[in-house]
């Protein structure tokens, strides 16, 4: 339960190698001691030096093992996270670019992993948060989104059509959570440099993982439901979202 400062006891973040989820977490728990933080990865090792960043602050960790590709094994992960006490907030904050999209247009096995990671993982750990979150009566689920799934670029179909389905589904969902005590936060991104796009160009209005944390802590304590960072992307893609087919397809994004 968050203090009466509104502050954040608890958090478990899912896909806790995610440089996006690590900052957000950061940003949460601040300079804050006695926050307990779940760090749940496919490789628990890959997020040990974090743990250790975490814990030399006065941060109590404990570390899962969670494969987004496994939903079957999704329930017992958010049943572990939640029995050490409730979850003011849980971060749903991993997702794979996979190859060139030449590459998937080619290998139709390789495109569908990029979706059963990107959105079926989405659902099956979403759906469980939820479940964990509503039996408590509070807490707040925040998703990590993409611009790229607000208007779907031919450059990188399958990654966007992932990131459409599972924007759609965590949109649903708030929806669904209406009184329960329980709300859904997405947060849309732009370009964010980071691991997941080492050695990339990077696009217009490029972002980091800390200023995306910046703009999410910030929303989770007003009421807003969705997050663009940068800002100016929300009026940027109004803009896209309505442009005729014939001009979208000629535009250099």
């Amino acid at each position: 339960m968050q203090d009466a400062l509104g502050n954040v006891q608890s958090v478990l973040l899912l896909g806790a190698t995610s440089d996006i989820g690590q900052a957000i977490v950061r940003r949460l728990i601040g300079a804050r001691s006695g926050t307990r933080v779940v760090l749940a990865a496919r490789r628990t090792v890959s997020c040990e030096s974090f743990a250790e960043e975490l814990r030399s602050s006065g941060t109590s960790v404990e570390l899962l093992g969670f494969d987004a590709d496994e939903p079957s094994s999704h329930r017992a992960v958010l049943d572990l996270a939640a029995s050490g006490g409730d979850l003011d907030v849980v971060v749903s904050a991993w997702g794979v670019l996979g190859a060139p999209q030449d590459s998937l247009t080619a290998d139709p096995m390789a495109a569908a992993a990029v979706v059963r990671t990107n959105m079926v993982g989405v659902v099956s750990a979403g759906l469980e948060s939820a479940r964990v979150l509503r039996a408590q009566g509070h807490g707040t689920l925040i998703h990590i989104s993409s611009v790229a799934g607000e208007r779907v670029r031919r450059a990188n179909f399958v990654y966007g059509a992932s990131k459409a389905g599972s924007d759609a589904f965590m949109q649903g969902l708030a929806d669904s959570l209406v009184g329960s005590g329980v709300r859904v936060l997405v947060v849309r991104p732009g370009f964010v440099r980071s691991k997941m796009t080492e050695g990339m160009k990077a696009q217009p209005f490029s972002t980091t993982p800390e200023k995306v944390a910046e703009a999410t802590v910030r929303a989770l304590r007003k009421t807003e439901v969705t997050v663009w960072v940068p800002g100016l992307l929300r009026f940027v893609f109004a803009v896209f979202r309505h442009l005729p087919r014939a001009v979208w397809r000629r535009l250099p994004v």
